[in-house]
């Protein structure tokens, strides 16, 4: 793929992923108005809605970065390359409903290991909602199989669009629950002994139908790009032997790093009933649905940028390991590092400044204490966001070379980082602070991860351009005190004459938002720092494409 075809794929990757995560954000502002953002009922249908998503990537996700888009992108090289697919997907699909079907059975075992509730009417609500929600196992997985199917054949925009359906079904999901029982409260649904029968139906059906429908969007897209998919059964004589290996120690990997969220989930579980216990209101308490409401929050600048430029460069990436061609493998690291670097250095400066009003945005029917507890979290989490981009970027060159093995040393790191962080977290601070705490160990796990794979990289790679790198990543967070010095100035003046009401936070949001974006560009400018052409190079040539 051509440097202008990378662009094109990632700008279109972003546009749909802008959209999802736009959507994502709608979501769980509904949801909040619907169940709230703290309480038992909001940290309930968290944990059992988390369930399906870290058994998909403990289970299935990594594997397909890792064997999948190499293995296809080998495939539709030689003949017979679609029978090879065919068999490689009827497998992963067999594969994905038995295993929903098991985990689905032990709902109760999964929900008693990632969370320490201490509530009996708390813990049988989350394993209620966890019948109904673990069966997106399978569609989450049938997603991932099809996408990166998709991918490799060079079409990746259904891909990325397909989760605004999801959003798009759930929104009106949860929003036909809120015209039934009403906002949360006034319905009385935050309390875990009040549920009912439909209610569990209604808020945990919607958000599985969310996700099936993700799952069937892409089919029609299959077509479209030739990709005609027939039932076969049969691995033997494919050539998996090496991509078996690489499933081994990619599941050896994700299983160590859930090793480190399970202390967390637990941790932050635990947090609102301790805290209540010390006379705090539970709504004013990070739990584990605040702690979700967050991470979405982080999430968002690394979705819109990172995943879709290193999705659109892992295919070339792994062209280039397959060809042996060193020195194109660490040209295209180090243009992936130096763009996402320019993008998360400044996300992270402008969310850590607005990271109280934009919150209260999202948590509009919230109460303030809400907004409040949730915060902290965002903040303690962001400041990672530069190297969690560079550890993903990362990822990339170790799966382009089919490597699995060599990240799981990494990741028992960064995985003893996050748990004793948040361990340590709950033993020397408030309840109030302990979700905080484990954001906290997060970003340090993020610099640690990132440091190391760098410096193993280079080795392996005689060089990632690290100079070069750095010198763009130091000039980029320049530009960013300078715009965080000028945001943060401004919101303080804009608080002066403003409430703490949804319009002064959007229009908080919104004022010192352009003014940061302004401020970093032309500071860029002046350092000429030319990575911020490759972030809007594709956004300007469809402006101008379409004025003509």
């Amino acid at each position: 793929m051509t440097d202008d075809g990378t662009r094109r794929g990632a700008a279109l990757m972003a546009s749909g992923t802008a959209a999802s995560r736009m959507l994502g954000l709608l979501r769980a502002m509904v949801m909040a108005s619907a169940i709230g953002a703290t309480g038992q009922a909001a940290d309930a249908f968290a944990v059992a809605n988390k369930l399906p998503n870290v058994l998909y990537m403990l289970l299935i996700g990594g594997v397909l970065n890792a064997i999948l888009v190499p293995q296809v992108v080998r495939a539709y090289k030689r003949q017979a390359g679609q029978e090879y697919v065919d068999r490689l997907l009827t497998v992963g699909f067999a594969i994905l409903a038995g295993t929903t079907v098991v985990l689905t059975l032990l709902a109760p075992v999964l929900v008693d290991l990632y969370s320490d509730f201490g509530n009996p009417a708390q813990d049988a609500l989350a394993t209620t909602f966890a019948y109904w929600c673990i069966p997106q196992l399978f569609f989450y997985g049938a997603y991932g199989l099809l996408g990166q199917v998709l991918n490799a054949r060079g079409s990746f925009g259904p891909y990325m669009w397909a989760p605004a359906v999801n959003n798009i079904v759930a929104i009106i999901g949860f929003g036909v629950f809120i015209a039934v029982f009403g906002v949360w409260d006034t319905s009385g649904v935050t309390d875990a002994s009040t549920w009912t029968g439909g209610q569990v139906a209604l808020l945990a059906g919607a958000a599985t139908l969310g996700v099936v429908a993700q799952a069937v969007v892409l089919v029609p897209a299959l077509r479209r790009a030739g990709v005609h998919y027939r039932p076969r059964w049969g691995l033997r004589g494919s050539g998996l032997g090496t991509a078996g290996g690489v499933a081994t120690w990619t599941l050896a990997g994700l299983g160590v790093g859930q090793l480190g969220y399970l202390v967390v989930s637990n941790v932050a579980s635990a947090a609102p009933k301790a805290a209540v216990d010390d006379g705090v209101a539970a709504s004013a308490v990070a739990g584990v649905g605040a702690y979700d409401i967050a991470f979405l929050i982080f999430m968002l600048p690394h979705s819109l940028v990172t995943v879709s430029l290193a999705t659109a460069l892992f295919t070339r990436l792994s062209g280039q390991a397959h060809d042996a061609d060193v020195a194109g493998v660490r040209a295209t690291l180090s243009s992936g590092l130096r763009v996402v670097g320019v993008f998360t250095v400044f996300a992270t400066a402008a969310i850590a400044v607005l990271a109280l009003p934009l919150t209260r945005v999202i948590l509009v029917k919230s109460s303030e204490g809400s907004a409040d507890a949730v915060a902290p979290v965002v903040v303690a989490m962001v400041l990672g966001l530069p190297a969690f981009g560079a550890w993903s970027m990362f990822q990339r060159a170790y799966y382009a070379y089919e490597d699995a093995r060599s990240m799981v040393p990494i990741q028992v790191v960064m995985a003893a980082v996050v748990g004793v962080g948040a361990w340590a977290s709950q033993m020397l601070l408030r309840p109030t602070l302990w979700v905080a705490g484990a954001g906290a160990a997060m970003t340090v796990s993020y610099v640690v991860g990132a440091g190391i794979a760098q410096w193993r990289l280079r080795r392996r790679l005689g060089g990632i351009d690290g100079s070069r790198v750095l010198r763009v990543i130091a000039r980029a967070t320049l530009a960013a005190v300078v715009s965080a010095a000028v945001g943060f100035g401004l919101l303080m003046l804009l608080r002066l004459w403003m409430s703490t009401g949804l319009a002064a936070s959007i229009i908080q949001c919104a004022v010192v938002g352009t003014v940061m974006a302004l401020v970093y560009a032309a500071t860029l400018r002046l350092l000429r720092v030319r990575e911020l052409d490759d972030l809007l190079l594709p956004a300007l040539r469809r402006l101008r494409g379409g004025r003509r």
